[in-house]
This record gives C-alpha cells, sequence and structure tokens, in this order.
C-alpha cells in the first residue's frame, strides 16, 4: 500500500506488487493457452519497469519507428510492427526493429514487400484484416466503423493472399472481454476462414481485458484452445495493452484552491485533465478517486475537479467527500498508468507529473522528474 506522506505531487505511482499480479496471471493464460501474448506499447511504455515485465513476458508491439526501437533497446527483443502506413524514410528503420511487419493495406504491402526481401532478413510479413464487426461503442476507439480506414475488408481480400504474406492481424476490440473476442472470431472465420489454413500466424489484436477482475480467463483460454484445433498451425498471438498496467497505480495531485460560482464549488488542481487524463475527457469516463463518493451525496461536500490548463473544459465532476476539502489536500486518482503518460501533453506548458513506482518493500523508487528544460526542449 502507498504511503502517500511520502509522494510529492503530481506524480504518477504505479504499484510492483499489483503489476506483478497481472503479470502474473498473464503468463498464467500465455501457458494454459499455448499462445504468445506480447505488451501493447501504444497503452503502456514504462521502460524502467521492463526488468520486471520480461521475467513475464518478453515481447512486444510497436506502431512508430520510436516504439520499435524501444522494443529492441529496452525489451531486448525485435517488434511485432504494425503502422496503418508506412513511409520510404521510416522504413529502413522498422526492418532493422522489427519481427513481425503488419501491412494495413494490399498496396502498402505490394510497396515494401520487395524491401522486406532485399533486407534479406527473416522478417514475417502480415495483413490487417477488417471484419466488419465490433461491440466498442465509442466510436473514437472503434477500429470497424464503416469507412474505417484501418485493415483489409472482405470484399478486397480475394479468395488467396498474395505470395510473402504469412499471417494475419486483426484489431477490433476496446477493453472487452472474452465473449465479445468469442463473437469477433466467429465473423472471422465466416468471413476470412478460407485464408486461415494458408498462414502461420494469428495476431488477435489488443483490446483485451483479461486481467479485470470480471474477466472470464476461463472461457478465453477455452476459447483459444479450441482455434488452436480447428487451425494447429497456427501461431495465436495477443497483444493487450490495457490489461498489463490495469489498475496498478495512482495520479497523485494536490488542491491548490477552491473556487465557487453559482453555487458550484470547484477544487482547483495542480494535475490537468487534458494533459495528464486525457482519456477522461475524449472516452470519456469519470475516475474514481480514492475515499471519495462517486456520485454526489445529498448532505456531504461535494466538488468538481478544475484541471490546471487554461482550457475551459479542463475540468470534471462531481465528487462527494465526507469532509471538506481545503487547501493542500492531496486528490488520488485510481487506474492512471495506462493510456495516460503514453497520451499526456505538455500543453500551456503545465508542469508534467513525476513518475515512480512504489516497489514490494514499500519504497518509492523514482523513475523521473519532469523540468523546465522538458518543456522547453519539445517546443524547437
Amino acid at each position: 500500500m502507498i504511503d502517500f506522506d511520502k509522494i510529492l505531487s503530481p506524480c504518477y505511482v504505479m504499484e510492483e506488487t499489483l503489476l506483478r499480479k497481472n503479470l502474473k496471471l498473464i503468463k498464467s493464460v500465455k501457458d494454459s493457452a499455448n499462445v504468445n501474448i506480447i505488451l501493447a506499447f501504444k497503452a503502456f511504455a514504462l521502460w524502467k519497469s521492463f526488468p520486471i515485465i520480461r521475467e513475464y513476458i518478453g515481447y512486444s508491439t510497436a506502431s512508430s519507428v520510436n516504439e520499435a526501437r524501444l522494443a529492441f533497446e529496452e525489451m531486448g527483443s525485435l517488434a511485432h510492427t504494425y503502422a496503418p502506413s508506412y513511409s520510404d524514410e521510416d522504413f529502413p528503420t522498422f526492418l532493422k526493429y522489427s519481427s513481425h511487419i503488419t501491412f494495413n493495406s494490399l498496396s502498402q504491402f505490394e510497396r515494401f514487400y520487395p524491401k522486406v526481401v532485399a533486407s534479406g532478413k527473416d522478417i514475417k510479413c502480415g495483413l490487417r484484416i477488417n471484419p466488419e464487426f465490433s461491440v466498442v461503442e465509442t466510436d473514437l476507439y472503434n477500429p470497424s466503423t464503416p469507412g474505417s480506414r484501418l485493415g483489409v475488408t472482405k470484399e478486397h481480400i480475394g479468395e488467396s493472399l498474395p505470395k510473402g504474406i504469412s499471417g494475419l492481424h486483426l484489431h477490433n476490440l476496446c477493453e472487452n472481454n472474452s465473449y465479445d473476442l468469442e463473437k469477433t472470431l466467429q465473423v472471422v472465420e465466416d468471413k476470412f476462414g478460407h485464408l486461415l489454413n494458408d498462414i502461420e500466424w494469428l495476431n488477435l489484436g489488443g483490446g483485451h481485458l483479461i486481467t479485470d477482475k470480471n474477466y472470464d480467463k476461463e472461457h478465453l483460454i477455452a476459447l483459444l484452445l479450441s482455434l488452436k484445433e480447428r487451425y494447429p498451425q497456427l501461431e495465436i498471438i495477443m497483444e493487450p495493452g490495457s490489461a498489463f498496467a490495469w489498475q496498478t497505480g495512482v495520479l497523485v495531485a494536490t488542491v491548490n484552491d477552491i473556487v465557487e460560482n453559482n453555487n458550484v464549488k470547484t477544487a482547483m488542481l495542480n494535475v490537468s485533465f487534458a494533459c495528464h487524463m486525457p482519456d477522461c475527457l475524449e472516452m470519456p469516463y469519470k475516475p474514481r478517486i480514492r475515499g471519495a463518493h462517486q456520485e454526489p451525496v445529498a448532505d456531504k461536500p461535494t466538488y468538481r475537479m478544475g484541471g490546471s490548463s487554461c482550457l475551459s473544459g479542463d475540468y470534471m465532476g462531481d465528487w462527494s467527500f465526507d469532509e471538506p476539502l481545503k487547501v493542500g489536500d492531496k486528490i488520488v486518482f485510481e487506474d492512471m498508468i495506462h493510456y495516460t503518460i503514453v497520451k499526456t501533453t505538455m500543453f500551456n506548458g503545465v508542469s508534467h507529473p513525476s513518475i515512480g513506482l512504489w516497489t514490494s518493500e514499500n519504497e518509492l523508487k523514482m523513475y523521473r522528474e519532469f523540468e523546465y528544460e522538458d518543456y522547453k526542449s519539445r517546443m524547437s
């Protein structure tokens, strides 16, 4: 348990014991289902924690040259790479740091596959398919909306795959369960089943929230084993992101001021929803605050939380507390490690929260503290 008296805010703090709990569970699913589960950097890329992760999982997925290089240098392995598009300038770097390269379109494959062959490297090439089926309700995170730019549909893929394609990749989930995956696989087999006997690997993408307490892990294992029974030659790959860091840490903030307008009290914080918790506004969703009532309670002190940027909409609310808030109080936002740190900005020049690990020995290990030069160097 984190001792918040030892945490200077603002600070993201991940708990090692909670991270290891998730990693053990992910590895148990990997071993029981005989599949390859890898880490998606787009959700979690705290590379100073990779020595812990490598004890359980050894591979990762990349969607940019920076992520591919991070995989090689810090995970110690070549990346499973997929990007919506590749350029002539970037592709040599992908060739250097990738074991798998998945193409978003047939035209991209035709353009860049000769470069793969010319490299002489044993790089497995894949094609992303779009099953045109989704259980994701928020369009911003839905890869299978009509007219989506992501993946090749049945209409365009034809009856056979081009020479050089050894695998298929799909991704249409977002923090979903195994029953949603089951529905997806039924559609995939209906539309692309004629191709599955001709490939070596099938990447089921991300969005598998394996470490959520309500996730039916036994159903997932049975589903994957059944899939491997039907296609015994296939290596099955999954690349969740959120699941690795799900509920492993917090963002610690401080109340700088309390303002009141039209009977609305706002606790002004030293963190920003726009800059430090962007998914809260984009999804949107209301984060949990430790010790607070998630919904307003009559006769209890109730506050909005106001962010530190000048964006008018940089706030959320309302939460009730058992005691009135005061300047200097700490506000602890739960579950703020996945899809937060990787998406932060320095808009308005607001201070970027420090990043630390609360170790299993109950000590704070600082990963990074940010200063003026970090902001200045990004601007020019």
